[in-house]
């Protein structure tokens, strides 16, 4: 099989594996007794990302392959992710969990192996394609498309998929019994991240890079990584990272929720949209698989900072198009154009950061720079933003019924404001270097 055939179907199952459940782990959690919670689960991916990918970005650098560790983190994440499925099967469909710290105890273990193999992934590639004497910033993107191939799969799988005791089956129209609502979607999760464990080891080997002479404790710990904040150019991208990272879980931990509390409202309640919230929301992923095989040109052309400022400005539509549209037509129409944009929001800073930093440092460091950008994005900003928009959301709506209802226009509105005050901050005081880097100075 050819090599980059081979990377793309690590990166479909990869990401295959998250979007089982994050779009859609919401509207679960408020069947299961765990509405007001939500907000704490998505920052629990923010709070393990804070140190667990700088720390297996330590042990790829290290001590154990890469392709390898990647394998060994979803084998834990999976078995922990199928824990949780078997104790949502237990309680039953549409019942609350009767063991809910338990639950919450083997997310947060599931999660915390599946946050680093993010960061992994885009290390086993970048080794493996240069190894080869490919062009990371030409040949990555293509490669990388094919893992929203996967997250837009298994959207579509636990939207439509059921299992009730009629048996299992596929359907667009209202059903109680579908896995977007029910525990079964950890059972995908966790059932794909088993398959990935087996593949990762089919992967060629990306050998450790072994520094000569003396080595520093901090080398030997690989915190030689954050000597990146010494530069200002990377410094202030990473804070920057931090503060736009505050926007990713957002929409992943509450537009469910938004568009299917409309089916509490008579007016809406027959709506597609109102109840296909993951069918509809995957269109975010369609537009980032575009979007993706658009950054060689835009970065090359354009830069890094271009590009991020494209990333931070879309946000403010993604939740300004939010604020405004509702699930019939033409306010429809609006949802749509959020997801849309969602493609340049989330690739121009996502998929551009990681090729930046990989560009930025050198070889004996790379996965713990990868790391360390993880835990600025996914960890610190994500953590905080994450908590902080569950607040306002709890200020703002409230769970009636099965749905969580109010004032969502002010939500989307606040978070809008958010990302354009960054952006505006981010135009004034970035400015790239003329000549990247190639290696860090000691």
């Amino acid at each position: 099989m050819d090599l980059k055939v081979r990377l793309a179907v690590m990166n479909f199952i990869e990401f295959a594996v998250w979007g089982a459940y994050l779009t859609c782990m919401g509207n679960y959690l408020g069947v299961a007794g765990l509405g007001e919670e939500i907000s704490w689960f998505y920052a629990i991916q923010g709070i393990v990302s804070i140190f667990m990918p700088t720390l297996m970005g330590i042990v790829a650098d290290k001590y154990i392959q890469p392709q390898r560790l990647l394998g060994l983190c979803h084998l834990l994440a999976g078995g922990f992710m199928l824990g949780c499925w078997w104790l949502g099967q237990d309680a039953g469909y549409g019942e609350e969990l009767t063991n809910k710290s338990l639950f919450i105890a083997l997310y947060t273990l599931s999660v915390a192996f599946f946050m680093p193999t993010i960061a992994l992934s885009n290390t086993v590639a970048f080794t493996i394609l240069k190894k080869n004497g490919f062009d990371t910033v030409k040949d990555f993107p293509p490669i990388r498309v094919l893992g929203t191939v996967g997250f837009i799969a298994t959207m579509w799988v636990v939207n439509c998929a059921y299992l009730d005791e009629t048996g299992f089956g596929f359907t667009l129209a209202e059903n109680d019994y579908k896995f977007q609502y029910t525990y079964m979607q950890f059972f995908v999760s966790g059932l794909l991240s088993i398959l990935l464990f087996v593949y990762c080891f089919s992967l060629p080997d990306c050998p450790l890079v072994k520094k000569e002479g003396n080595v520093s404790l901090s080398e030997s710990l690989g915190l030689n990584a954050f000597r990146l904040f010494k530069r200002r150019q990377m410094a202030l991208f990473f804070i920057f990272s931090a503060l736009l990272g505050m926007c990713l879980q957002v929409t992943n931990g509450f537009a469910g929720p938004f568009i299917t509390s409309f089916k509490g409202v008579p007016e809406f309640a027959d709506t597609f949209a109102a109840n296909n919230a993951t069918l509809l929301t995957s269109i975010s992923q369609i537009s980032e698989a575009l979007c993706i095989l658009m950054i060689p040109f835009f970065q090359k052309r354009f830069g890094i900072k271009v590009v991020m400022l494209m990333s931070m400005f879309a946000w403010v539509f993604r939740f300004g198009f939010f604020g405004i549209g509702n699930p019939a037509m033409p306010g429809v129409i609006f949802f749509i154009l959020s997801c849309i944009v969602y493609g340049v929001a989330f690739d121009f800073f996502n998929v551009s950061g990681g090729i930046f930093v990989d560009q930025e440092c050198e070889p004996n460091i790379k996965a713990s720079a990868q790391g360390l950008f993880m835990m600025m994005t996914n960890g610190l900003g994500a953590t905080i933003g994450t908590l902080a928009a569950g607040e306002i959301v709890n200020t703002y709506c409230q769970w009636e019924n099965g749905f969580l209802n109010g004032d969502w226009q002010t939500c989307w509105f606040v978070f809008a404001s958010f990302a354009l005050v960054v952006g505006i901050c981010f135009a004034l005081v970035f400015k790239p270097e003329q000549k990247p880097i190639k290696e860090i100075k000691h």
